[in-house]
């Protein structure tokens, strides 16, 4: 009968590895989503006035 010497498994590790990378690269994206990474507060007032002059077709001969 043969023995059991614990030397099987070893294809789990690289998956463990791959799982756990993904684990880290999703909570990174959420501590900047839902953090916000840190940033502070501001708001900016953004007050654009653009005026133009007016543009007329040409005449028709």
């Amino acid at each position: 009968m043969a023995e059991n010497t614990g030397s099987g498994g070893g294809g789990n590790a690289g998956l463990a590895f791959i799982v756990g990378g993904l684990l880290v690269v999703v909570a990174v994206i959420a501590f900047f989503v839902f953090g916000r990474g840190a940033m502070p507060d501001t708001t900016k007032d953004v007050n654009v006035d653009v005026n133009l002059p007016s543009v007329e077709a040409p005449a028709k001969n």
